[in-house]
């Protein structure tokens, strides 16, 4: 008679029964830009994180709610506030929601932090090593490369990623003599960012090019190929260009971009898994999970075609938070050299 009649149970009523919704929310960051850009269009970074995420909610049968939220606007948190009623845990991305906020949250409904900050203390986070990959990308430029004088192009100042990245290269800078970051620009992680920084570093600098440009993700790292491009300048002879995340259109950029691999997929299962603790068992104590990092060595950095290969990063013992931190026994998927997810 069920299958005859089509009948499907009311969720509600059923959540109603078991205390329970069987729901979680996944917060993405929205950041505006003027240009459809491959961030704004495609999302790379999240859709990465939500098949990770899907996956594992899949194993459960329990299903996902998504929304976006603007950095910074008061009237999103108020969205975030309602968002925390409809579900029985939050996912929330990329430290949008400053820690006293996210602390009010907390105590409505568990919350985990993808991306988030090492030293935050009102909820869980699940982040990638991003210290040590971005150490380990700037000692090959320095070390392998002799590039001395580093253009940074940093992140957005609410983005915990692009902070500890930039702590990386302010560390490894310091540790060897005759180097140095000669100039910077603040990017939001969109390739048209990544254009604008190198066009401001042209403007300043056309007759004393820095020896590399270091951007704290591959958007802008694929921007600044772009502007360079057009301005005449030959990528890596006349200056090194390095990236992070290692997105798939970064493998097929002229030249193919060196970065620091970031396991997406796997920070979205791994944060999915701990929400799903923190819900069975609420009185959890707060931790930091950091996942390793690949370097991923292509040509924009100097090196040959034939060179191209991945290594698994060995964690920086500094990069550890000073609470108590998980190190994943996880390592990134092996693929070929000349592959990116």
């Amino acid at each position: 008679m069920i299958e005859q009649l089509g009948y499907v149970p009311d969720g509600a009523a059923q959540s109603l029964s078991r205390r329970r919704k069987e729901i979680i929310g996944l917060v993405s960051v929205e950041r505006v830009s003027p240009q459809f850009d491959i961030e704004n269009m495609s999302l790379l970074f999240y859709d990465e994180v939500l098949h990770g995420v899907e996956g594992r909610l899949r194993e459960h049968g329990w299903s996902l709610l998504i929304t976006f939220l603007k950095c910074g606007d008061l009237v999103s948190f108020d969205r975030l506030l309602s968002l925390s009623g409809k579900v029985d845990g939050l996912l929330i991305g990329e430290g949008i929601v400053p820690s006293p906020l996210l602390a009010r949250v907390a105590m409505r409904v568990p919350v985990v932090v993808i991306a988030g900050a090492p030293d935050e203390k009102v909820a869980d986070v699940v982040a990638a090593d991003n210290r040590s990959g971005s150490a380990a990308l700037v000692r090959h430029l320095i070390e392998e490369h002799d590039r001395r004088s580093l253009f940074h192009v940093d992140g957005p100042p609410t983005a915990p990623d692009a902070r500890e990245r930039r702590l990386a290269i302010e560390q490894v800078v310091a540790a060897h003599p005759r180097t140095q970051i000669v100039g910077s620009y603040r990017g939001i992680f969109s390739a048209e960012s990544g254009e604008r920084a190198a066009e401001a570093m042209l403007a300043e600098r056309r007759h004393h090019l820095p020896d590399a440009v270091v951007c704290a993700n591959d958007q802008m790292a694929i921007g600044v190929l772009q502007a360079l491009s057009r301005a005449g300048i030959s990528v890596p002879e006349h200056i090194a260009v390095v990236g992070f995340d290692d997105i798939y259109p970064g493998n097929l950029s002229d030249p193919p971009l060196t970065t620091v691999h970031q396991p997406m997929r796997l920070l979205g299962e791994r944060a999915c898994s701990r929400l799903l603790d923190r819900i069975a068992q609420p009185d959890l104590q707060p931790r930091v999970e950091l996942l390793p990092t690949e370097l991923v060595i292509r040509a924009s950095c100097g090196c040959t075609p034939a060179s191209a290969r991945r290594s698994v990063v060995t964690p920086l013992a500094a990069a550890r938070p000073r609470r108590r931190a998980i190190p994943s026994v996880v390592k990134p998927a092996r693929r070929p050299a000349g592959k990116a997810r």
